[in-house]
């Protein structure tokens, strides 16, 4: 596993922007895996830009998202379709019919298929993640197995607080979700994590401060990959003791 201390997050950033343009050069038909949530907000920002004023080309790559709220619409302002659609779609140039966020309303079990038919097509080369406050991953909750494929969840109470200031009240936040399961996301080619925010203490030291693989700490499976990255701020890794 390789760490990357970044001084600040706009650094963050730019150093996971580095890492998923050189994939899209090596491999322009590549598949994203991608991710929602406030640490990927800044990387999406910064292939936007590259997109825009480098040209960066995406017309040939694919994607695949992590996870989907269950009884979200599409066009719901919180749903992670229009997540995406906002915030990396709808401004670079890959095609729509080549992105592939889960279903998130009607037949669950249909949902739930055509997401493992997606997943099966074709291997990931590059995954995004974030990091929530307990370690999870996608929405793979604590005590989740490391061979799990996409499955629905129930979240636990510690992702519901967290993910409140995205709702109205916390009462608007769903209680189950879509996700790839762990070993959905080990089968990637490549990882790669952002960790910023202070709430990320306690599994980022699970992660990179001891050895051990804990189930209650999905983030940890993560160390078993051949070919992961980390990219944490200066600020954390300091809070909890890591030095490169």
């Amino acid at each position: 596993m390789k760490v990357i201390i970044a001084e600040n997050y706009a650094a963050q950033c730019a150093q996971a922007a580095d890492i998923i343009e050189n994939v899209l050069r090596e491999k322009p038909d590549c598949r994203l895996g991608l991710a929602t949530g406030s640490s990927p907000l800044g990387i999406y920002q910064e292939l936007i830009r590259r997109c825009r004023d480098e040209g960066l080309d995406f017309s040939q790559a694919d994607s695949v998202n992590l996870d989907e709220y269950v009884g979200l619409a599409p066009s719901h302002d919180q749903s992670y379709r229009y997540f995406m659609d906002s915030n990396l779609f709808h401004h670079v140039n890959i095609r729509r019919e080549k992105t592939f966020v889960a279903q998130g309303t009607g037949d669950a079990e249909e949902n739930l298929r055509r997401f493992r038919a997606a997943l099966a097509e074709k291997t990931t080369d590059i995954q995004l993640l974030g990091l929530g406050p307990d370690g999870h991953i996608g929405f793979n909750e604590p005590g989740s197995a490391l061979h799990c494929s996409a499955h629905m969840e129930e979240l636990d109470e510690s992702t519901i607080d967290a993910n409140a200031r995205f709702f109205q009240s916390r009462d608007e936040v769903p209680r189950r979700a879509v996700t790839m399961g762990m070993g959905d996301i080990m089968q990637a080619r490549k990882l790669l994590l952002i960790i910023s925010g202070s709430n990320k203490e306690q599994a980022a030291s699970a992660l990179l401060m001891d050895d051990m693989i804990d189930p209650a700490c999905p983030v940890t499976f993560i160390k078993l990959h051949r070919d992961a990255t980390v990219v944490i701020s200066r600020e954390l890794a300091e809070k909890i003791g890591y030095t490169a």
